[in-house]
């Protein structure tokens, strides 16, 4: 009976590294990064205006990564553009708010229209043209890259107005000195934005809870296969957990960057339709075998015309992050963006074959990404290294991909 019970206790600590290898991965690396900035003298990574910065520099690689994700579910199509869209939307913000004068709510609406309509022209070529994703979108980065440095004429446009910033760059709640400061874990943290950041996070805990359980439910009625109860409540625990411990280093800042806000609406409406939506199944199935999706009576072509179109509109949501950051359109804005969002996806447990993959393993990844350039920078690394360190992560990601593929195939 006792081999039983410490049999059942193993099994679910393994199912539960099982379904977090990414998540503890990405907490030892932290750790390891830790341990090595403090041995050279170089401050903390776990410093809470350390940790608000990462969250800002690497926001627009989480936000591309959940529209990128939908490209590399319908069986492994990445998107090679959305770096030239970003320049071309930061571009054209720059002109409509900073040169013309718009409203910023027409700016930003007239932007995210034109970043769709760019995934529009891009999905029209894959899905029924059939022009395979990899060429359709490396012409677009091509071309849109050029239309971008035409635009700005080559010359950066800048400073944008306060009330844009504000939108993007602006913190929640705004600091209050009239419930005064106190010290809390070697900082000074005022009163009031502890005490807002912290019931935000309370609710954020139960929001991910509640839509969790129903989610859960859901795929039991349509008879899915779903982790044990074991498993799934250790995982709502992990990940609580990580959300109390990113709260109180926010509190202990500025409080909550509107931009995490923003990324939080995305991650949850995302993780939505991809779990719990037809059309968000659709990406899976075309993905696991597109033949038998087709026959099975799904438009495939629709589908891959969707994931494309919201890939634009990911971009411009990704642009206007990257210009409040930079506090300028500039014609070299977006450089390499696509690789980084293409590696969170692959790093995050999305397969190269597709079918495979969640939008919060792409977040993970997006922050494994962030965490390895901010510790490395903070060390001293040289640039060329850090690029030959991310390069050996997202190839040991895709070996240990296929390799678990293979084992299976193997199995069966």
């Amino acid at each position: 009976m006792e081999e039983k019970k410490t049999s059942n206790a193993l099994n679910t600590v393994k199912a539960v590294l099982k379904s977090n290898t990414m998540l503890f991965v990405l907490v030892g690396v932290m750790v390891l990064f830790e341990v090595l900035i403090r041995a050279s003298g170089h401050g903390s990574l776990f410093a809470p205006a350390n940790v608000t910065n990462i969250i800002r520099q690497n926001a627009y690689v989480a936000i591309l990564a959940t529209g990128m994700l939908l490209c590399i579910l319908t069986g492994g199509n990445i998107d090679l553009s959305v770096g030239s869209v970003v320049a071309l939307i930061g571009a054209l913000a720059g002109v409509f708010i900073v040169n013309w004068g718009w409203p910023i709510w027409l700016a930003v609406l007239a932007c995210l229209i034109l970043g769709t309509a760019i995934g529009a022209f891009h999905g029209f070529f894959i899905a029924y043209i059939h022009i395979p994703p990899f060429i359709t979108t490396l012409a677009g980065m091509l071309l849109w890259r050029g239309v971008a440095t035409i635009v700005l004429d080559g010359r950066p446009i800048a400073p944008f107005p306060e009330k844009y910033l504000k939108l993007f760059e602006s913190y929640l709640p705004a600091t209050s000195d009239k419930m005064g400061e106190f010290e809390l874990f070697g900082s000074w943290v005022d009163k009031y934005t502890l005490i807002v950041t912290l019931i935000v996070t309370a609710i954020a805990i139960l929001a991910y809870v509640a839509l969790e359980i129903i989610s859960r439910r859901n795929k039991i009625k349509k008879n899915y296969t779903v982790q044990s109860t074991t498993s799934f409540i250790a995982k709502l625990v992990v990940l609580s957990v990580v959300i109390v411990i990113i709260g109180q280093f926010l509190a202990r800042d500025r409080g909550l960057p509107v931009v995490l806000i923003l990324l939080g609406v995305i991650i949850a409406a995302y993780s939505y339709f991809t779990q719990n939506t037809v059309p968000g199944r659709y990406l899976y199935a075309i993905g696991g075998n597109e033949k038998a999706a087709r026959l099975s009576g799904v438009n495939t072509n629709n589908v891959m015309f969707f994931a494309y179109t919201n890939m634009g509109f990911i971009a411009a949501v990704a642009a206007l992050v990257t210009i409040a950051r930079m506090n300028s359109a500039q014609p070299t804005a977006g450089q390499n963006y696509e690789m980084d969002a293409i590696a969170s996806c692959f790093i995050g447990g999305a397969s190269a074959y597709g079918g495979t993959g969640t939008v919060g393993g792409a977040v993970v990844g997006a922050i494994f990404m962030g965490v390895l350039n901010n510790g490395m920078s903070i060390l001293g690394v040289d640039m060329n290294w850090q690029r030959a360190v991310k390069g050996m992560v997202l190839l040991a990601a895709v070996i240990f991909d296929v390799m678990s593929k293979r084992k299976k195939a193997a199995k069966k």
